[in-house]
């Protein structure tokens, strides 16, 4: 799907955002997360015990809301688990480029950091977005 260019523009120049899935009973469920876009997809690491994931697996419908002040975007999309370990390592470590948990360079160390914290990715394709973020 293509986004305007302010689109584009606000959801690289922004990191966090509030996830919205769906729980079992059809409640919604929010978590504040931290994410990547780049410009094709949203890349959101996760732990597989936590209801973002569990709720994202069971149905894929998400929605994304990354606001700043008044301004916002809404990202309605579909989720994918991404389980493996070369990707989620690589997403990961793009995630973290920079902030105070940068990841270590020893890429066996981290590979078993990950699977000890039982790290994931969520992996949204955006199916519509909504807003301008000005």
């Amino acid at each position: 799907m293509a986004l305007t260019p302010a689109q584009d523009a606000y959801l690289k120049a922004h990191r966090q955002g509030i996830l919205g899935t769906g729980k079992r009973d059809g409640s919604p469920q929010l978590s504040t997360i931290n994410y990547l876009f780049d410009g094709d997809h949203f890349w959101i690491s996760v732990t597989s015990d936590r209801a973002k994931w569990l709720n994202a697996m069971r149905q894929p419908k998400v929605a994304l809301l990354v606001p700043e002040g008044r301004a916002q975007v809404v990202v309605y999309g579909t989720a994918e688990g991404v389980t493996d370990s070369a990707t989620r390592n690589a997403m990961t470590r793009r995630l973290r480029a920079g902030g105070p948990n940068a990841a270590p360079d020893d890429e066996a160390e981290f590979d078993r950091t990950l699977n000890e914290q039982q790290r994931v990715i969520l992996k949204v394709t955006p199916t519509q977005v909504l807003g301008e973020g000005s």
